[in-house]
C-alpha cells in the first residue's frame, strides 16, 4: 500500500489550495488528513468517515472541506481562506485503523 499526497505549494493568505491523496494497493472508505507544522506534533485536520460523515479541527472549520472519490481511491482536502498558521506538511492516512506508516506528505506554505 502507498499513500501519495500532492497539491501543496506556496500561497498568500486568503488564497486556496486543493490537496489530493491517492491510495494505491487498497480500497479507501474513510480517510483523514493531518498536518505537522515546524516544531510541532502531527495533528488531525479533517476526516471523512466510512459512512461519509466529516469532522474538522476547530481551527479549520468553515474553511476546509474533506471529500473522497472511492472509484479513484483518492481523498481530497479543499482549503480556502488559507492563513499563515496553516503552514505545514500535510499527510493523509486511512480512517479508522490508520496504516502504520506515512507517505511523504505535501508542503503547504502560506506567507505574504
Amino acid at each position: 500500500v502507498q499513500l501519495q499526497a500532492s497539491g501543496g505549494g506556496q500561497v498568500q493568505p486568503g488564497e486556496s489550495l486543493k490537496l489530493s491523496c491517492v491510495v494505491s494497493g487498497d480500497s479507501i472508505r474513510g480517510m483523514a488528513w493531518y498536518r505537522q507544522a515546524p516544531g510541532k506534533q502531527r495533528a488531525l485536520v479533517a476526516r471523512i468517515n466510512p459512512d461519509g460523515d466529516t469532522n474538522y479541527a476547530n481551527s479549520v472549520k468553515g474553511r476546509f472541506t474533506v471529500s473522497r472519490d472511492s472509484a479513484k481511491n483518492t481523498a481530497y482536502l479543499q482549503m480556502n481562506n488559507l492563513k499563515v498558521e496553516d503552514t505545514a506538511v500535510y499527510y493523509c492516512n486511512k480512517y479508522p485503523f490508520a496504516y502504520d506508516f506515512w507517505g511523504q506528505g505535501t508542503l503547504v506554505t502560506v506567507s505574504s
